[in-house]
């Protein structure tokens, strides 16, 4: 067998392992949709908050109730010391 035809035949079974993915996932999703529905209920019915990104700084846990300056709280030009805040963006301002 050339490698080529090697190369050929993983290329051809990973596209029909990533084809299985996706008919697994709409399979999962239609199973799954009562306990969605009742986990959404629960979640009114609690008054949950937001979703919880991380658990390292308090301005990347809840992006919506952040201030501002938090992540400048030790020093204005201080390095940022939690991996997360180098992957969550500061938010940007509306309105005014």
């Amino acid at each position: 067998m050339r490698r080529s035809h090697a190369f050929l035949f993983s290329l051809g079974a990973l596209v029909v392992l990533c084809g299985l993915m996706f008919v697994h996932s709409a399979i999962s999703r239609r199973a799954m949709a009562a306990a969605l529905l009742e986990r959404v209920r629960l979640v009114k019915d609690l008054g949950l908050t937001d979703l919880c990104l991380s658990t390292e700084a308090n301005y990347t846990r809840h992006l919506s109730q952040a201030d501002l300056t938090t992540a400048f709280q030790d020093h204005p030009i201080s390095l940022e010391h939690f991996p997360s805040g180098t992957w969550i963006q500061p938010a940007t301002r509306t309105g005014n």
